[in-house]
């Protein structure tokens, strides 16, 4: 399969949160596009693994992708080991994405941080040809790094005011995580997840302002941007 777009995220639910709106649009535009989620979200905890997986299969219908898969990587322990850097980019070989989306390398959770570092090298080591894992040499074109938790200024932001509703409805597809029963015991340990999906709410529509639209999702590049026509570009300086 040859994918447009690939977004590679730790858990089901964070490509969703921090760039579904973005994966929406290019699924409208014709693009194909896919995820893949490094683990099952299986030290969540709220829901099950098979639960999440049920979840995760709704979301991505609802994001439009034609793909998505799980690495099998161990939820709260994502690193960039060997194996792990293998299988990644036997599915960057199989996949063979122009675009990748990664998480940013900095973050509060542990297992986004290495799914970053993972994600980069899984990349980079697919189009080695003496790699030894099956598949034709391949590297991607332009990874992207999705930033919605990160402090800092984003390289561009793409307006997602019309895919904001759609993307809601991807999001809450994990109803075990965001909508839990009102009989399930609340946990003595602090859950960002309680008020995380406000937060990004709140997120998209501060970084909507960024860019004069309502709503906005941001993204980091480590390359210069290229631009051929100064006088067609958008957001207002004045």
């Amino acid at each position: 399969m040859k994918l447009d777009l690939l977004a590679i995220a730790a858990h089901p639910d964070d490509v969703e949160l921090t760039c579904g709106g973005t994966m929406i649009k290019m699924a409208r535009r014709g693009y194909k596009t896919g995820i893949l989620d490094l683990t099952a979200g299986e030290m969540g905890t709220r829901g099950t693994p098979e639960t999440r997986a049920k979840e995760a299969g709704k979301a991505a219908k609802l994001l439009g992708v034609v793909w998505r898969g799980t690495l099998g990587a161990p939820d709260s322990d994502v690193q960039p080991s060997r194996q792990s850097k293998l299988k990644l980019a036997a599915a960057i070989r199989e996949l063979r994405p122009e675009t990748v989306i990664l998480p940013y390398w900095q973050a509060r959770h542990p297992d986004h941080y290495h799914a970053s570092m993972l994600g980069y090298e899984g990349c980079f080591l697919a189009g080695l040809k003496q790699l030894p894992i099956e598949g034709e040499p391949y590297r991607p074109f332009k990874i992207l790094y999705s930033t919605s938790y990160a402090d800092l200024r984003p390289t561009f932001v793409v307006d997602i005011t019309t895919e904001f509703e759609q993307r809601q409805k991807a999001i809450l597809a994990f109803a075990s995580q965001f909508r839990p029963a009102k009989r399930q015991a609340n946990s003595k340990v602090f859950l960002a997840i309680d008020r995380l999906e406000e937060e990004m709410n709140q997120l998209a529509r501060h970084y909507g302002q960024m860019i004069g639209v309502k709503y906005g999702e941001p993204f980091l590049t480590k390359e210069l941007m290229q631009v051929e026509d100064v006088v067609a570009m958008s957001v207002r300086s004045l």
